[in-house]
């Protein structure tokens, strides 16, 4: 999966080659998953991905900005963000470190 951007296509081409499913199936597989983490984040649940991360959504108060090409204040709206949280594996994964030893408790 080399490239600047991993796509659904290249999800399910991993999926057919390591699992051996169908293209198809393989497909579908993605797509289910992501609508699974889709929609566990449209109804506020944090989804949490085992030496991978957490995605949740957080709420974002009413806020000034300000304009920095004009100076002008304006009203920025409160809205939700969604966020995500590496985990230690994925982050010592990422910096080329052995992972650390994860915790049973």
């Amino acid at each position: 999966m080399a490239g600047s951007t991993v796509t659904r296509a290249q999800l399910a081409q991993a999926v057919y080659e390591q699992v051996g499913l169908s293209r198809n199936e393989s497909a579908q597989l993605v797509e289910m998953v992501l609508e699974i983490v889709a929609s566990a984040l449209e109804a506020g649940q944090p989804v949490k991905i085992s030496s991978f991360g957490t995605f949740a959504v957080r709420q974002k108060g009413r806020r000034i900005g300000r304009n920095p090409k004009t100076g002008v204040e304006v009203p920025i709206l409160p809205r939700k963000v969604l966020v995500f949280r590496p985990s230690q594996v994925l982050k010592a994964r990422v910096n080329g470190q052995a992972a650390p030893a994860e915790d049973d408790a």
